[in-house]
């Protein structure tokens, strides 16, 4: 007896044997062909390589299935007394090679089974016990009513799930509710929040929430314009560098933050910029001749303008000096009082609706009137803005 190479599968095998033991192919001599023939074994489609010890397992299931073969993770971990519990099947999958690289891919990312269907409510709802029934510290009755209010107001998320939901779904929501700034200041919170516990918890791996932007006017940003009497108390001061720039924030309308990005055309005389809202940002404000040659040598007076520098050192020290730091209500003036000068000033000299919209950057929401058909040339807003006397 000698050794010799089966043809078929090059498995060593006895020259005396009947048939390779590895695939069945008839070794010559022994069989007739027709008995080769029925002999051999049908081929192996794919090997499947042995899984490791608690890799899990993949289990053909049983009936007519388009995904017949279910991936399970090892039990370890998942055993009770007195009976052992069965661990969640991670997918369903067409053929058996589908399951393994899922197995693959759980190992090298691992995460709860039972939480990749969980809908935006079953978060939600696991979120708010975290943060409020499990939490060390007292939350106020209004913190989670703002919390529930602002799920309420994503109704049409609520049965989707979770990891299904990407930005432009998150974004909807928000474009199309209708209540004030601050409602949705508290859906965004709540998305940002709900995404932070996802992640936390390895239920997500990606934040989408942090795409999503508040396209409305702040509605909130409460205060008080200056008096004429104060207005007149700051032109008397108007060689102060300080006030110069006070008075270009009221004579514009722009916020106190769009003043650090802000580009001054000198030639065309206008300054173009601004923040928060997509109206707000990028708009065109005419350069008001009050104004004029303060403008043009803001950025020598502060060639690098931070808003918190300025508010302390500059803004509310000059409005003390002056005597004007507190309004005839008794309340201190910010910075933002500024803006509300602007928008008192327009109304006071008759700037029209429209023109005075697009020179603070409001949105102009759901007035499809304004939105659609209101437009305004650069002169015509100069022309505008041109109204307001000194």
């Amino acid at each position: 007896m000698s050794l010799i190479t089966c043809p078929e599968c090059d498995h060593t095998v006895s020259d005396k044997a009947v048939a390779c033991p590895g695939c069945g192919y008839p070794i010559s001599g022994h069989l007739p062909v027709a008995t080769a023939i029925i002999s051999r074994k049908p081929p192996i489609e794919r090997r499947r390589p042995k899984l490791p010890n608690g890799y899990g397992s993949i289990k053909k299931l049983s009936g007519n299935r388009s995904r017949p073969y279910a991936a399970y993770l090892s039990t370890a971990g998942y055993t009770s007394l007195p009976h052992r519990t069965t661990p969640p099947a991670i997918g369903y999958y067409k053929d058996w090679h589908s399951a393994y690289l899922a197995l693959g891919e759980y190992h090298r990312s691992p995460y709860d089974p039972k939480t990749k269907d969980y809908t935006f409510a079953d978060i939600y709802t696991l979120f708010y016990r975290s943060k409020f029934e499990q939490a060390r510290k007292p939350f106020s009755l209004s913190a989670k009513q703002a919390y529930s209010a602002a799920f309420k107001n994503c109704e049409v998320l609520h049965n989707r799930r979770f990891l299904d939901i990407r930005k432009a779904e998150m974004q909807e929501v928000l474009d199309n509710c209708d209540l004030g700034y601050s409602s949705l200041c508290n859906i965004k919170k709540l998305f940002n929040q709900m995404y932070r516990f996802a992640l936390e918890n390895d239920i997500s791996e990606k934040n989408y929430s942090q795409f999503v932007t508040i396209n409305q006017e702040d509605d909130t940003e409460k205060g008080e314009p200056f008096s004429q009497e104060e207005l007149d108390i700051l032109w008397k001061n108007k060689k102060d560098p300080a006030v110069q720039m006070i008075l270009i924030m009221i004579y514009t309308g722009f916020r106190i933050r769009a003043l650090e990005t802000i580009e001054l055309n000198a030639e065309e005389l206008y300054f173009k910029g601004g923040v928060k809202t997509i109206a707000g940002k990028s708009r065109v404000v005419p350069i008001h001749p009050s104004i004029r040659t303060y403008a043009l040598r803001f950025r020598k007076n502060f060639p690098h303008f931070r808003v918190e520098n300025f508010r302390k050192t500059f803004f509310y020290p000059t409005l003390e000096r002056l005597g004007i730091s507190v309004t005839a209500n008794g309340k201190k003036h910010t910075p933002h009082d500024c803006r509300h000068t602007f928008s008192w000033l327009c109304d006071k000299y008759g700037v029209d609706d429209l023109s005075k919209h697009l020179l603070m950057g409001h949105s102009l929401g759901k007035d499809v009137e304004k939105a659609v058909y209101g437009h305004r040339t650069f002169e015509e807003l100069r022309t505008e803005i041109n109204k307001i006397k000194v």
